[in-house]
């Protein structure tokens, strides 16, 4: 694995990559406010044992990656990624983003299509403005705030279940641990909003999907509790020839447990395209 700060514009992008160089390559891109250090460690391990370099990476405003004091789009984001593809001098690749990292990919699927060897969009949606909003009770845990580094990491860790999979249940300990790992590393909730802001502006991305053109696999969990399976099963419905497979007992995230599972969809989809 090498880790390194790559330089996009004015910007710096902590990066890491796994696996043989010479093998095509995975690029992950993180959700809202997330940062790379939260990927399944299995899930990385599944990628690159089916043949694949993986690399991962902060989005702007979060982790090691350069802060800003000024609001920004999803395509400057979408702009990040492709900075850090010519900086590993990497040509096509598949492009793997959850939640507002789907979001990301869409754009460049769109804008960058030769860039692309497929789009793997999961737990993500079409920004639709008809597509069912999450329930009550998520609704007021995402307004939920805390002060102070304990109550914070609490916090976190409850939203973490709340969120979570199901049929895939992470322990109160591994949850307290990564909360307490990304709060250390950078908490910064600044930049969460900032993130957001740029999610609200993009509005529909329907007719803007129907224009993609390349292989294209929608994941999304059937118990996803924040962007609930119509938001995944509307960015499938737009986009040309894209499967959607939906995960039993999969929420809003990839816990250790399903990661292979997970990994195993992306593989095959990855050969029979």
């Amino acid at each position: 694995m090498e880790e390194s700060l790559i330089r996009v514009g004015d910007l710096h992008l902590a990066t890491r990559r796994y696996g043989n160089p010479a093998d095509p390559c995975v690029v992950l891109i993180r959700g809202l406010g997330t940062q790379m250090i939260e990927w399944s460690p299995r899930l990385l391990e599944t990628l690159v044992a089916g043949g694949l370099q993986v690399v991962i990476f902060d989005n702007r405003d979060v982790g090691a990656s350069s802060k800003l004091s000024h609001s920004y789009s999803i395509e400057d984001m979408a702009a990040d990624v492709i900075g850090i593809l010519d900086a590993l001098a990497l040509d096509r690749v598949y492009l793997l983003g959850i939640s507002l990292g789907g979001m990301i990919a869409q754009h460049i699927a769109f804008q960058f299509p030769d860039r692309l060897r497929c789009l793997l969009s999961v737990m993500s949606s079409s920004g639709s403005r008809e597509l069912p909003v999450a329930g009550p009770e998520v609704r007021e845990k995402m307004t939920e705030r805390a002060s102070g580094r304990e109550a914070i990491i609490a916090l976190d860790a409850s939203n973490r279940a709340l969120f979570g999979s199901p049929g895939y249940p992470e322990s109160e300990t591994l949850r307290l641990a990564m909360a307490t790992r990304a709060y250390d590393r950078c908490y910064y909730p600044e930049g969460v909003a900032r993130q957001m802001e740029a999610a609200i502006a993009d509005g529909s991305r329907v007719e803007r999907l129907r224009q993609i053109n390349v292989p294209t696999l929608v994941i999304h969990g059937a118990d996803d509790p924040l962007l609930l399976p119509a938001c995944g099963e509307d960015t499938a419905r737009h986009i040309p020839g894209a499967e959607f497979q939906l995960v039993p007992g999969m929420g809003h995230n990839i816990p250790d447990e399903l990661a292979p599972d997970l990994a195993q969809r992306v593989l095959e989809f990855i050969v029979r395209h």
